[in-house]
């Protein structure tokens, strides 16, 4: 049900976009009947070219699905670009068209007719599109510092990488992947932990992936979450293939790990109409949790829950992705005020959010670059937390 209304809003606010598009490009060319009807057949296909792709990779079509999504996510992240040039330019001639009536002044210099504004846009996409080809493929590691007086004094630093947002399916395959897993392997994490959509598709056909991140043992293990995704892509079939790649997964559950720290987990909210989301509330898991010890609460969404403030020391999260293409990031904060980075909160909690380590959609990111990130827990000293 969560799927169907993600996939329904989705499609209905891309088709308008695209609608919006064609009449940019109607009125910059006087698009005849012909080409006006190939146009409009060839974004009716890409509107729906994400269900087309689902579809076909459900139904076997690898090659066909890899080839469509290639193609219609490559379009999406263009013409996102491209609409977000667009509305600059029509804001720009409203405010000049507003001066023009307000003080009586002749500024038909600033007007931009319809098909030099379509050019300009057009031209900033392309640029701006094969930049952000090139920035999602440079994976950044992130290194943040958290210190509690919950780990004995000598105690060494307690190192654990995060990922989030990977999004392995029909676009995310091994080599990105393996861009990835460098940089987990240069951290030398003590813990792996994933923080939901690992997964984003069929995984019959991952078993290349999977090996690749079962070659990670850390000491203490690897666990993950669901996000919204994996019950998208099938919850089962995102279990198999997160726990065949050697992780534990924390469905509404915590772990004492290493008699030093609590590691809980959250279910997605996508999760509660499958039927399979953990039935926990959020200040009942932590609270039974082992309170002396450092408790890190996994979690997909960044959103922290008041009543459970104090009962945790750090959550982790992802699924923003920092917006992934800017100017979209300005839209993506006002859903989620915490959007990437360190958040210092009441009660002695801290939450880091993770702006993906992979892509969704477009195989692109504008500065958004993806991002591993290391925390290291140390014992208590001079500070409580810092970034570096």
């Amino acid at each position: 049900m969560g799927f169907i209304l993600f996939i329904s809003t989705f499609t209905a606010l891309y088709g308008t976009i695209h609608f919006y598009a064609f009449m940019k490009a109607k009125k910059a060319f006087s698009v005849g009947p012909v080409p006006g009807l190939l146009l409009v057949f060839f974004m009716l296909v890409m509107v729906f070219s994400p269900i087309i792709v689902r579809l076909s990779e459900s139904s076997g079509y690898d090659q066909f699905a890899k080839a469509t999504a290639h193609i219609g996510y490559s379009w999406m992240g263009f013409l996102f670009l491209f609409v977000c040039a667009c509305l600059f330019i029509d804001a720009f001639a409203l405010v000049v068209h507003l001066v023009r009536i307000v003080f009586n002044k002749n500024l038909s210099a600033l007007v931009i007719s319809s098909r030099p504004a379509f050019v300009a846009a057009l031209s900033v996409a392309v640029l701006t599109g094969a930049y952000g080809f090139f920035e999602a493929l440079e994976i950044k590691t992130e290194h943040i510092t958290i210190a509690t007086p919950k780990f004995p004094p000598m105690r060494r630093p307690l190192r654990i990488v995060q990922i989030s947002d990977v999004h392995l399916g029909v676009i995310v395959r091994e080599f990105r992947l393996g861009k990835i897993l460098s940089k987990v392997k240069a951290a030398s994490p003590d813990l792996l932990v994933s923080t939901g959509d690992l997964v984003d598709g069929q995984t019959d056909n991952m078993t290349g992936a999977m090996e690749m991140l079962r070659e990670i043992q850390p000491q203490y293990g690897k666990f993950a979450v669901m996000g919204n995704h994996e019950f998208y892509a099938g919850a089962d079939l995102s279990m198999n293939f997160m726990t065949d790649a050697g992780f534990t997964v924390l469905r509404g559950e915590g772990r004492v790990i290493g008699n030093l720290i609590n590691v809980a987990g959250l279910d997605d909210p996508a999760g509660s109409g499958s039927g399979l989301s953990n039935k926990d509330h959020e200040r009942g898991l932590l609270f039974k949790l082992q309170q002396d010890k450092f408790t890190v609460l996994l979690k997909h969404r960044p959103v922290v829950e008041k009543d459970a403030l104090g009962l945790f020391d750090l959550q982790l999260s992802g699924h923003a992705h920092k917006g992934q293409i800017f100017p979209f990031t300005i839209l993506v904060r006002l859903f989620f005020p915490m959007i990437s980075g360190l958040y210092d909160l009441p009660s002695g909690s801290f939450l880091y959010v993770n702006r993906g380590s992979g892509t969704w959609g477009p195989p692109i990111r504008v500065m958004c670059s993806p991002e591993v990130t290391v925390i290291d827990i140390v014992p208590k000293r001079t500070h409580s937390a810092l970034s570096r």
